[in-house]
C-alpha cells in the first residue's frame, strides 16, 4: 500500500518573525505490532535501515546513543544518496518521547533546513497493524520548497523501508 502524503503551506515564527513553510504528512499501515514498532523508532540503528539508499548519516561527537533520550541533541552529517553533503551538520534535538501516546518529537536543523520539526505518532489499528504518521514542519528559506520536495521522497522512502521492517520482522532495538 502507497503512503498518504498530504503537503500544506503555513505560516510559523522564525527567529522573531513570521514565515511561510511547509507542513509535511506522511502516513501508511504497518503490519506490526505498535510495542515492536515504538521500540524500534526508539533506536537510531532504525533511522539509519530507514534512510538507506537516500540519506547516510554520519554521526557528530561521541555518535548515536543506543536509545535516543529526550532532552538530548545529537549532531550527523547527512549525505544524500550516501555521497553528497547536504546542509553541513544536522542537528537532531530530542524533544520528546511519550510513550503513553506512542509519540516522539524531534527539534532539527542545519545550514540548509532552518526548520525541520518531526513527530512520529503511532496508533494501534489492531493487534497487528499500526497506523504510522511521520509528520513534519519544514522551513529553509528560499529552499522551502526544494526541501519539502526532497523531504517527500525520503518519507515515502523510509515508509517502505518500514514495510521491510515488519515483513522481516527485524528489531532495531538496543
Amino acid at each position: 500500500m502507497k503512503p498518504a502524503v498530504k503537503v500544506d503551506n503555513i505560516t510559523i515564527t522564525y527567529k522573531g518573525k513570521e514565515v511561510r513553510a511547509k507542513r509535511l504528512v506522511v502516513i501508511s499501515e504497518i503490519p506490526m505490532h505498535i510495542n515492536s514498532i515504538w521500540k524500534n523508532v526508539l533506536s537510531p540503528k532504525l533511522l539509519q535501515f530507514v534512510a538507506q539508499g537516500m540519506i547516510r548519516f554520519k554521526p557528530t561527537g561521541e555518535g548515536f546513543p543506543d536509545q535516543w533520550k529526550e532532552g538530548e541533541t545529537y549532531g550527523a552529517k547527512m549525505y544524500i544518496f550516501g555521497f553528497f553533503s547536504f546542509g553541513g551538520t544536522h542537528y537532531l534535538h530530542i524533544e520528546k518521547i511519550d510513550k503513553k501516546v506512542f509519540q516522539i518529537a524531534t527539534r532539527e536543523w542545519d545550514q540548509g533546513a532552518k526548520v525541520w520539526n518531526h513527530d512520529v505518532i503511532l496508533k494501534a489499528i489492531d493487534e497487528g497493524s499500526t497506523r504510522y504518521e511521520d509528520a513534519i514542519t519544514i522551513y529553509g528559506g528560499i529552499l522551502t520548497g526544494f526541501i519539502t520536495w526532497f523531504a517527500k521522497l525520503f518519507y515515502i522512502h523510509r515508509q517502505k523501508r518500514w514495510q521491510i521492517v515488519a515483513k522481516e520482522k527485524y528489531s532495531f532495538q538496543a
